[in-house]
């Protein structure tokens, strides 16, 4: 295996360790969904109750069935009982009445309400238990792994988790993939029912903070503390980042805050290379060329810390030499990048073009090479 450390100029890029973010959270996790790296995960495995945080995956199913025809924004769904006895966080929905499924999903976004989600959940699934159950396999399918749902709403109840990477991958998929409805996560206010006008406020408390957040859910449970999963866009860069486990509403909304901070101010977004640019060149036996380019196939920038020691620094990686045929967009070889206190960045790299099979001179020289090494090489020893 070959290591070449690449020598293009776009790699000589001086970065320094950012400070690592000592969170009061009992568990976060912290990513830059632009480039996807990972910018802090502690106890980011472990299952935990999310409280209202797990609405969102009841809201990634709604909306999934929105895009499917299974539901329509101006459909009315019937109340029932069972929706119209939940506490907490209500959108103060009775029993027997009809709401459509758009207000239904702004309860669940601005005013976190248990009721709605039930609504959702029964319209469906036929029932709760069905729908969380339904809740559970989905969310393995998205690769929510440590993710088990017991309830549509989050209502503390044994066995109802979700770990903060879950929540961080789901956040991220609602982003991705329901750009359409992603906007209602900004409301900072939605007015259902003008005689309970005091639940009307969205309580994501960064939303007002002019830093770019533009969703997504909080919750609280006294099992569970004060969590927030949240976002941020500044410029080109956006942050996601689950916390859980905090003392107070206050605390939450600090740490959100200082986050956000942390995030877009020690890590800064550089760019490698765009797609074609050539990083180094690797040998080819028997071929009509003696070596072949090695390119980026796609256009390539990481995150580095702003502050410190250590630079990015970057290897090439290969098995070779390699042996014609090389058809040009062949995957070849790998681009390492190191970067201080971050993950490494792996890339594949492409052959820049395509590389025959030498004629009949080409192997007669290559023959000649192999017989002059093992004369040189002297008689070998058979004891």
């Amino acid at each position: 295996m070959f290591r070449l450390f690449a020598a293009c100029a776009a790699l000589i890029l001086t970065a320094m360790a950012a400070c690592a973010f000592e969170t009061k959270a009992t568990a976060a996790y912290v990513i830059d969904q632009t480039t996807g790296t990972v910018l802090l995960a502690k106890n980011a495995d472990t299952p935990l109750p999310p409280a209202s945080m797990s609405k969102l995956m009841t809201l990634y199913m709604a909306f999934e069935a929105v895009a499917s025809g299974r539901l329509e924004l101006d459909q009315k769904l019937l109340v029932s009982a069972d929706a119209a006895g939940y506490g907490g966080s209500t959108m103060f929905l009775q029993e027997g009445e009809r709401v459509t499924v758009e207000e239904l999903l702004r309860g669940i976004i601005v005013l976190s309400g248990n009721d709605a989600c039930v609504v959702i959940a029964e319209a469906l699934s036929g029932t709760e238990g069905r729908f969380a159950r339904d809740m559970t396999m989905r969310a393995q399918q998205l690769g929510m792994t440590n993710s088990t749902f017991m309830n549509s709403n989050g209502w503390p109840k044994p066995g109802h988790r979700m770990s903060m990477r879950d929540l961080g991958l789901l956040a991220n998929l609602l982003i991705s993939d329901f750009q359409q409805f992603y906007p209602m996560f900004a409301e900072r206010e939605f007015l259902f029912d003008e005689n309970e006008s005091a639940n009307r406020f969205n309580r994501n408390p960064l939303l007002s903070l002019d830093i770019g957040a533009d969703g997504l859910k909080t919750g609280h449970t006294q099992e569970a503390g004060y969590g927030l999963v949240g976002s941020a866009k500044q410029g080109d860069r956006r942050v996601i980042f689950v916390i859980s486990g905090l003392t107070t509403a206050a605390d939450r909304a600090r740490e959100s805050e200082s986050i956000v901070n942390w995030a877009f101010r020690q890590f800064s977004q550089k760019t490698i290379g765009t797609a074609g640019t050539q990083l180094a060149e690797a040998p080819v036996a028997m071929g009509d060329q003696p070596t072949v380019g090695l390119e980026l196939a796609k256009d390539l920038s990481v995150l580095t810390p702003i502050s410190a020691s250590g630079g990015l620094s970057g290897e090439v990686v290969f098995t070779g030499p390699f042996r014609a045929p090389i058809n040009k967009g062949d995957e070849v070889a790998q681009l390492i990048l190191t970067r201080e206190g971050l993950p490494d960045v792996t890339v594949p790299l492409v052959a820049a073009q395509s590389v025959q099979p030498g004629g009949f001179m080409v192997k007669m020289t290559a023959a000649a090479k192999h017989l002059l090494a093992r004369l040189n090489a002297g008689p070998q020893d058979a004891s």
